[in-house]
């Protein structure tokens, strides 16, 4: 036993040293501060920016999509070049396939963007309707939102990352500390328990609530997006009740269990307040009825306004 604790310290402390030399070197080589920025700024671009395209490629190449014929479907292809002409944009490839759930996503694709929707779209929705969810996912292509999303969440990674290589040593050197003292002692199972292995479970506890808090500040600024997107879609189509007609169709045909991407919103039910507050924190997408309630809203001061001209 006393073997093994000192093998096991003595490798650790290797990887602790071997950890504070790369940190110490990095130190020394560290250009000027203007200049390291900028370095890991395009590092942290570059990374974010294929990850996006390599996600959205998988993601086209699972869902299984197929192009909508224009000659076939004119006017589903009348209303999008409405819409597009509206918001000056390039009116985007439209793709329809089957999913678990009645969904749409748009997609910013290398090249031409497209908007994925799911076959029962089509039956379930009218034109207003249909115009209003179209214009909502226009908007996401609009302000590119998921490559924005995308490259936030990847450069607060990249901070996590940074974090994690400064507290490498002392990580490092703590484990092999606690795990020696376990196996001396005779109860290798035991390590967590020991004074070094609470050290480092406060060092992981403390990493872990950084990612946390970066998560969850990712999902609050997806949900805010997509309140935008509502808000510009109502603003281009003039008619927000009808996008929300929409959304309250779409909710009382979806499977909560759907899982494959995210969906329109986040629909689930949580056997208490407290459980669906947690949901909420952690979703990307607003509760439908907060949605459809600002869309009413804003229906209500429209009118308002009318009357008052």
């Amino acid at each position: 036993m006393l073997l093994v604790g000192v093998s096991v310290l003595a490798f650790y402390s290797l990887l602790s040293y071997g950890s504070y030399v790369l940190l110490v070197t990095l130190w020394r080589l560290r250009p000027d501060p203007v200049t390291a920025g900028l370095v890991v700024g395009a590092t942290t671009v570059l990374f974010g920016y294929a990850s996006f395209r390599v996600g959205t490629r998988r993601l086209l190449s699972r869902l299984d999509a197929r192009e909508l014929p224009r000659t076939e479907y004119p006017g589903v292809y009348g209303i999008l070049d409405g819409l597009a002409a509206e918001m000056d944009l390039d009116a985007p490839r439209i793709l329809v396939t089957r999913l678990s759930v009645p969904n749409a996503m748009a997609l910013d694709t290398a090249g031409r963007d497209a908007v994925v929707l799911d076959a029962s779209l089509f039956r379930l929705l009218d034109r207003e309707e249909f115009a209003g969810l179209l214009a909502h996912e226009l908007a996401h292509l609009e302000s590119k939102d998921s490559l924005v999303q995308t490259l936030a969440f990847t450069a607060l990674q990249t901070a996590v990352g940074f974090v994690s290589l400064l507290v490498a040593p002392p990580v490092f050197l703590v484990t092999g500390l606690a795990l020696a003292a376990a196996w001396v002692r005779g109860d290798p199972a035991s390590w967590p328990r020991t004074l070094p292995g609470r050290v480092r479970a406060r060092i992981e506890a403390a990493v872990s609530a950084l990612m946390l808090g970066i998560t969850l500040l990712a999902r609050a600024h997806s949900r805010r997006r997509e309140f935008a997107a509502d808000d510009r879609a109502a603003e281009v189509t003039g008619r927000p009740v009808a996008l929300a007609r929409a959304l309250r169709k779409i909710e009382r045909t979806a499977d909560p269990q759907f899982g494959l991407l995210s969906p329109l919103w986040v629909y689930g039910e949580v056997e208490s307040e407290e459980e669906r507050a947690l949901s909420d924190l952690f979703s990307t997408h607003p509760r439908t009825e907060d949605r459809v309630e600002r869309l009413r809203s804003r229906a209500d001061s429209g009118r308002t306004e009318i009357r008052v001209r």
